[in-house]
């Protein structure tokens, strides 16, 4: 089986670079999606309170065969539960649903910078870090002011923080101020929902290497060291999301497709993004 690169966090535990996404996966169909991606060879599912979808997400890990410690499973923080107390009980209904004893990750999904002070959920976080019933926590779509204010307030450093990212938007600003505190960048959204698919800059790159765009694409992200996971119904598509470790973008290639950023957004701004369900 291909051996996935692995991300060491800044507290030493470790996350398979490679993951697989549930975001938008219908909560019937999530059970055979995770348990396919499994098959695969996939050994990091990212899910979120949010999808509706952690409870299947469970059933599938429990019922692969696999050993709970060789899946690494994230999930994170609905936006309407930023208060102290209502983060602690989110959580302890995210065990529920899953139905395990421990977490690998937990992230603030949104920041919410016009709802809530999120340096108070981070806080509520910690508390749920130093219970040790997860192995790590981060934040999700937060920018280089928000990381700040993380930093400067509090006294845990996210290992994570998880951000939209692809060719259109690189986001090397925060992936910098990432890299300077050792946090991770996990990249959502990494094939701009397939609206780089069809660039012919990154086709003519994937022609070059007998690939396809999309498998150009993830390994763009992987080289840059981001921590990605792809999402997909179809087991073929699985099977080609996970064969990308064979091949290598030349320097060339890795700067021409960054060079294809253009600032643009397929998902909202975390500057304005206020949305609770």
């Amino acid at each position: 089986m291909t051996s996935v690169p692995i991300i060491r966090l800044n507290n030493g535990v470790e996350i398979p670079q490679l993951g697989f996404g549930t975001y938008q996966i219908k909560p019937g169909e999530t059970k055979a999606a995770v348990l396919s991606a499994l098959e695969v060879g996939f050994r990091h599912i990212d899910t979120a309170e949010m999808y509706g979808n952690e409870a299947q997400v469970g059933e599938a890990v429990r019922a692969s065969g696999l050993d709970r410690g060789e899946v690494f499973v994230t999930s994170k923080l609905n936006n309407g539960f930023h208060a102290h107390d209502d983060a602690l009980k989110a959580f302890d209904r995210t065990l529920e649903e899953l139905g395990f004893d421990y977490l690998d990750l937990f992230l603030i999904h949104w920041p919410l910078p016009a709802v809530g002070d999120f340096v108070e959920t981070w806080r509520a976080l910690e508390e749920i870090y130093r219970s040790e019933r997860v192995r790590a926590i981060g934040v999700s779509n937060f920018h280089v002011s928000h990381l700040r204010r993380v930093l400067e307030e509090t006294e845990t450093v996210p290992a994570v923080n998880q951000i939209e990212a692809h060719p259109y938007l690189t986001q090397d600003d925060i992936r910098a101020f990432d890299a300077e505190h050792d946090i991770a960048t996990e990249a959502w959204s990494p094939i701009a929902q397939g609206k780089v698919l069809t660039d012919p800059t990154i086709v003519r790159i994937a022609e070059r290497h007998g690939r396809t765009p999309a498998q150009v694409t993830l390994r763009w992200h992987i080289q840059r060291g981001d921590i990605v996971f792809p999402k997909s119904l179809r087991r073929e598509r699985m099977q080609e999301n996970f064969d990308i470790f064979d091949f290598e973008l030349s320097e060339e290639e890795m700067n021409t497709i960054s060079a294809l950023n253009r600032g643009e957004r397929v998902g909202p701004d975390p500057d304005t993004f206020n949305w609770i369900p």
